[in-house]
């Protein structure tokens, strides 16, 4: 509905819509000033009260004359409204919106329209280094839950005029503001209309869990395809290189992290730590990191594969045979420890800080003992599975490291059931897995490598140096 000139006519309007003495945290305030009424709306725990006394105060002291020449709402806010986040709004929806957004809303008798005044004070906590992020060198900030907080730490560093930032807003009833950031000479336009209208097109109530219904809001999974689509980074330089790089960056209110847009498998090679070193050390670290993530993949099948078949190895490999007689057959011992690590793992997270680290080694220890001494377990299927569980956590990415540990089960069972062409057909699968998957945009998943582009690829495997332009 439009808003009028008559104060009590828009008073009307908006207090029918707004629970006005129903909600605690909705205030409202009447003054008179210069002969006219006015009437501030705004949310508790949002106002800023030093910057609203200073502006009321000094619209309390101007005259009938002074305000009279004033000639609309727009004229109005130029003469006597010094505070510079300003706009005006015409519609009860509108209105509405920037209020519960945290805005205060301020209504005048005789003028058409309202003013939206930005004096909020988030609610925000410190820009700390995130602990599943860390670096030996670098910077030690993270994102934070307000989305304008978190767009300001690209902003600082990147200083280009080209850098864009648009809000969308998404939830019909949360009306969650959205970013959507990216250089607007880098990106690909295609890409960013694919990613832009999808957001905009999004008919959902809200954006409860932020960064994760809108990955699901974003993204047609398959059920049957664990490997993740977007890339997520709490930390604003990693956000800031991927924008550098032409890719699109969305920041969701409410989440202290970055969706990083279009992802390849490819892109999960890369981490901060490769990039505070020098070009060889990053390189040696980055190779490390992620033949041993790749090596989590096959080692208990590897293994199954070898006890199935030990009259076929060569002497020399004969330790790969158990070292103690099992009560349990293999596959259900590595199946077990499968979910156990989960278990300790779950189990860790909720466990309070002061005892967290203490009772997830000592837990782990006491359980993989008696577990020995009670024949449950190997000595061998502990060894293989304490190694599988420490190296998945050389790569960042939780959601990756969740899909290889169902590929790492399929392969298991395949190979426990099929001896070597079950393991054969398991790589097999798995690779026909990662090829067919895409990505938000519909780009391969598999790019550079699929399309080939040896400039790009290169950057995945190695660390190069940096070079200037002149060069």
């Amino acid at each position: 509905m439009i808003l009028t000139k008559v104060l009590s006519e828009n008073q009307a309007l908006l207090d029918e819509i707004l629970p006005v003495g129903k909600s605690t945290d909705l205030l409202v305030r009447n003054f008179n000033f210069g002969g006219h009424e006015g009437r501030v709306y705004y949310l508790d725990g949002f106002l800023n009260d030093v910057v609203m006394e200073r502006l009321v105060g000094h619209l309390l002291s101007l005259t009938p004359e002074q305000v009279e020449k004033a000639t609309d709402m727009q004229d109005f806010v130029d003469r006597f409204i010094t505070y510079t986040e300003v706009d005006i709004y015409t519609t009860t929806d509108d209105v509405i919106t920037q209020l519960l957004s945290g805005k205060s809303i301020f209504l005048v008798d005789g003028f058409l329209g309202a003013i939206a005044l930005d004096l909020r004070e988030y609610p925000a906590r410190s820009v700390a280094e995130p602990e599943k992020e860390r670096v030996l060198r670098g910077s030690r900030d993270g994102f934070v839950e307000t989305v304008i907080f978190n767009s300001a730490l690209i902003r600082r560093r990147i200083r280009d005029p080209k850098l864009i930032v648009e809000i969308v807003q998404v939830g019909e009833r949360s009306r969650t503001d959205v970013a959507i950031v990216y250089i607007e000479d880098m990106v690909k336009q295609d890409e960013l209309s694919i990613i832009r209208n999808k957001i905009k097109g999004l008919k959902v109530q809200s954006l409860t869990l932020n960064m994760e219904s809108m990955a699901e809001c974003l993204i047609r999974r398959r059920w049957y395809n664990p490997f993740p689509k977007v890339r997520y980074t709490e930390r604003p330089d990693t956000a800031a290189a991927s924008i550098l790089e032409g890719n699109i960056v969305l920041l969701v209110d409410n989440a202290p992290s970055a969706m990083m847009l279009p992802t390849s498998i490819l892109d999960f090679m890369q981490e901060p730590n490769d990039f505070y070193f020098p070009p060889v050390v990053g390189t040696y670290i980055r190779t490390i990191r992620n033949l041993i993530f790749l090596f989590t993949l096959v080692l208990s099948p590897l293994w199954m594969l070898a006890l199935e078949n030990l009259d076929r190895l060569p002497p020399g490999l004969s330790f790969l045979g158990l070292s103690s007689p099992a009560n349990i057959p293999v596959i259900l011992q590595l199946l077990l420890l499968e979910v156990a690590i989960d278990v300790l793992r779950l189990a860790s997270v909720n466990t309070p800080n002061m005892l967290g680290n203490s009772l997830s080694i000592i837990g782990a220890l006491l359980l993989g003992d008696f577990a020995v001494k009670s024949g449950w377990l190997v000595p061998d299927v502990i060894l293989y599975m304490s190694f599988i569980a420490i190296a998945s956590f050389t790569q960042p990415s939780i959601e990756l490291g969740y899909a290889f540990k169902f590929m790492r089960i399929i392969l298991l069972l395949l190979t426990y059931f099929f001896n070597i062409w079950g393991f054969i057909g398991g790589l097999a699968l798995i690779a026909v897995i990662i090829a067919t998957n895409k990505t938000v945009t519909g780009k391969g998943y598999l790019y550079p490598l699929i399309p080939f582009n040896w400039q790009a690829l290169k950057a995945h495997i190695y660390r190069h140096r940096i070079r200037s332009k002149i060069e």
